[in-house]
């Protein structure tokens, strides 16, 4: 949670909050809200372990990353929760529809995590970013509900959960996690993306066994 008047809230939610909503929220406060005391950053969980700490392994994952992952009790999600959030974040398609059952009002600001950065990149062209860090987070929310749009395999965008499994399994869902929070970031301050990161729940293309390797290549956003 960040210091002085709070004008954007963002809200990302998963089931125990101590794994993936956790990570998020720790992510986003570094790379979306830096240095802009008017964004607050929460998280909740549908199935809260109540006052747990974040679980050791993404804990590492979030210090090795250069994010805070210390003072943290998990709580779960609410109806005021999402109701005072101006952007929600499921991990998955169930935790966006949880918190559209618990706020009605908030379905045109809830997405899942990967949607919403396919959503942004998708409507990058669209959006210009300003030195007034809320205002455009607000405006890029506007930007993604414009660009909602049914896809083949909704399964893309969400992020498994680790809990009780491996270390591979955190990994991946740190990666998918920080892959999204990165891509929306660069789109907020419009920065350079890789074609890589952009893609973040990109459908996969039709290929045969002459289809030519995709070239990588750098997609340049708007810069200030």
């Amino acid at each position: 949670m960040t210091g002085g008047e709070v004008r954007f809230t963002v809200l990302t939610v998963c089931t125990g909050n101590i794994c993936r909503s956790p990570a998020a929220e720790r992510l986003i406060c570094r790379d979306w809200a830096a240095g802009a005391p008017t964004i607050e950053v929460v998280s909740g969980g549908t199935r809260a372990m109540v006052g747990d700490p974040i679980q050791i392994s993404m804990a590492h994952l979030l210090e090795q990353s250069g994010a805070y992952s210390g003072e943290f009790c998990a709580q779960t999600l609410t109806g005021e929760l999402v109701h005072d959030a101006d952007l929600v974040l499921g991990m998955t398609r169930r935790h966006r529809a949880a918190a559209v059952a618990l706020a009605p009002a908030a379905t045109s600001h809830t997405f899942t995590l990967r949607e919403f950065a396919r959503l942004v990149v998708d409507g990058a062209d669209d959006f210009t970013p300003s030195e007034d860090r809320a205002a455009s987070l607000r405006r890029l929310v506007d930007v993604a509900a414009s660009r909602r749009a049914p896809i083949t395999d909704p399964t893309l965008d969400d992020i498994a959960d680790p809990y009780g499994q491996g270390l591979d399994a955190y990994q991946l869902a740190f990666s998918e996690i920080s892959t999204a929070v990165d891509t929306v970031g660069r789109v907020l301050t419009g920065s350079p993306l890789l074609e890589s990161a952009s893609g973040v729940t990109a459908e996969p293309s039709p290929s045969g066994p002459e289809a030519p390797a995709p070239e990588r290549r750098r997609i340049w956003g708007r810069r200030r």
